[in-house]
């Protein structure tokens, strides 16, 4: 019984939810971003670059069997060990594209964040005892001259 009131206190603390709460945010915006990049980065990408897909590029490792297509996927499902590498190209590629889309968009978030400028900082207020030493000095100044 303790071990679950233990449980439920570990829970139900405030860093524990507000974890829980970054996770189910974080995956939401990931589908977002990855939307952002595959429906409307990369096709302007595409369209200015020419296709930037190198996920059929790869070197055949094995023996290919007789009347199998050339293809990544009919390869690796007749069991031909392949060395895929334009995957992780492609891969690379869009990782680089989301992560300047997040820069810029952290960028604009701070941006927008800023505030004016802090007010300078009042002047400290003058201790009482002070005031009344520079009256008499300034009394005293008057009476000599």
């Amino acid at each position: 019984m303790a071990m679950l009131q233990e449980f439920k206190e570990f829970a139900v603390k405030g860093n524990v939810m507000d974890l829980a709460v970054g996770v189910i945010i974080g995956g939401a915006f990931g589908k977002i971003v990855d939307s952002v990049v595959s429906d409307m980065v990369m096709p302007v990408v595409g369209a200015l670059i020419g296709k930037l897909d190198f996920s059929n590029l790869f070197v055949v490792l094995g023996a290919v069997p007789a009347g199998n297509a050339m293809t990544i996927d009919a390869l690796k499902k007749a069991g031909v060990p392949v060395f895929a590498y334009g995957n992780f190209i492609t891969v690379a590629v869009n990782f680089a594209i989301l992560a300047f889309i997040i820069f810029m968009m952290v960028k604009q978030i701070n941006r927008l964040k800023k505030a004016a400028p802090p007010a300078p900082a009042a002047a400290p207020v003058t201790p009482e005892d002070v005031l009344l030493l520079r009256e008499i000095r300034d009394s005293l100044k008057r009476q000599a001259g």
